[in-house]
């Protein structure tokens, strides 16, 4: 095993632990740890609300989600000899839950959850059809999930981490609150809004005080979105095995990361989609000189996926395109084409029995595939979502004598304003 160059103690909340991470993006925030270009090292990562949603059958936690908390992210890793302009290349050797830690309080300890957020707190890729809050509790045994709250379905996970990247430049932090601020200015009343500004009150920057934490804290930029440098992608195929190059902007690259899911479908559509988990994650850093002139990488990361996705044969695929709800047509939107072919996907699944937010919650959790599948027939755009069949203890396609009808069980937990 790797040196645990960044441990935790589940016991702990993260601003408790022996090394202070962070929650924002700046560039004054300090490396916690020094790492060589050739090491390989561990680290462990903290659930991304730090503890704030429980094993339990209520929803009002994420009701009441801290989202100015999150995201709970380990480092910043400054690696020996790196320069902006360099690209680092991080390998991800194994990544997990809390090792030897089956149960628990803290989501990892054999457990995780999947959490829709409420419209007036967060909301989510679907917010109009569910503007509640909902949550899911899923099992971990083995390497296989299964959940009281969605039965009949079982699946292996697809563990990656949701969130990491290097620090951004000074000039780079400025041109994303710049151009996030314009689009807020848009709809500044908007529910859910638009983007996130800085937000000083429950900033976490690792070691800046005083002076130096309150000027970084006014203009660090919240963890929620992939940027440039990489950071909440939410990749669901950055398993063991990845291989992952990041452009450089500061001294030292400064890699940090966190939001550690156990599984997730393509584009962790319920926004608190995967199965949320504090865990563990072994990488390798090494540098490419130069490498975002040499390989035009000026802003954005690129990866090869890991081998170690789960295998399915047989997959059930479910259509949308750019056409609302009433109606109303759009020109090639793949957000919208992709939004109707989830609500496809959902309404056929409750016509087994399950209800709308299970079916919701399996979209968000299990492995699907999310495809832009036509992007140039106007005025329609068409994306697809193939949900494989094996996860279910029953037949999903559709055949003569009509849909199983299952027990739907205890339901999902639902929470409202």
């Amino acid at each position: 095993m790797p040196k645990n160059v960044f441990p935790l103690d589940s016991t702990k909340r993260f601003t408790d632990q022996q090394l202070l991470g962070h929650n924002r993006w700046h560039p004054d925030i300090p490396a916690a740890v020094h790492v060589k270009p050739g090491d390989s090292f561990r680290v462990d990562c903290r659930e991304w609300f730090d503890g704030a949603i429980h094993n339990d059958d209520s929803a009002d936690d994420i009701r009441d989600a801290p989202l100015s908390t999150v995201h709970v992210l380990s480092g910043p890793f400054a690696v020996e000899g790196a320069k902006p302009g360099d690209l680092l290349v991080v390998d991800i050797l194994d990544v997990g839950p809390i090792p030897q830690e089956d149960s628990g309080p803290l989501a990892g300890q054999g457990w995780g959850y999947t959490g829709i957020f409420a419209q007036q707190n967060g909301g989510g890729f679907l917010t109009e059809q569910f503007p509640d809050a909902y949550k899911v509790i899923w099992d971990f045994t083995g390497g296989t999930a299964t959940s009281r709250h969605v039965p009949h379905v079982a699946f292996t996970g697809i563990v990656h981490p949701g969130l990491m990247g290097t620090a951004p430049s000074a000039e780079l932090l400025s041109r994303w609150n710049s151009r996030e601020g314009d689009l807020i200015a848009q709809d500044p009343d908007r529910v859910p809004p638009l983007a996130l500004p800085p937000l000083p009150e429950d900033a976490i920057l690792g070691g800046l005080e005083g002076q130096a934490f309150d000027r970084a804290a006014a203009e660090a930029a919240r963890t929620a979105p992939p940027r440039e440098n990489g950071g909440n992608q939410d990749i669901k195929n950055f398993t063991k095995g990845t291989r992952v190059f990041y452009p450089v902007y500061v001294d030292g690259a400064n890699l940090s990361m966190g939001d550690l899911h156990f599984s997730q479908g393509d584009g962790e559509i319920t926004f608190c989609g995967a199965i949320e988990m504090g865990g563990f994650i072994d990488l390798r850093v090494d540098l490419i000189k130069g490498g975002m002139e040499t390989y035009g990488v000026g802003e954005n990361a690129i990866f090869m996926p890991g081998n170690v996705d789960p295998q399915y044969s047989q997959w059930l695929a479910f259509s949308g395109t750019s056409v609302t709800l009433d109606g109303t047509q759009h020109y090639l939107d793949s957000h919208l084409s992709y939004q109707r072919a989830c609500l496809h996907a959902i309404d056929y699944l409750t016509s087994f029995g399950y209800s709308p937010e299970q079916a919701y919650m399996i979209l968000g959790a299990a492995p699907i595939e999310g495809r832009l599948s036509g992007v140039v027939d106007i005025p329609n755009s068409c994306s697809t979502v193939y949900l494989p069949t094996a996860i279910f203890d029953f037949d999903v396609a559709p055949g003569p004598g009509g849909p199983t009808r299952i027990d739907p069980g205890m339901g999902v937990p639902r929470s409202s304003f």
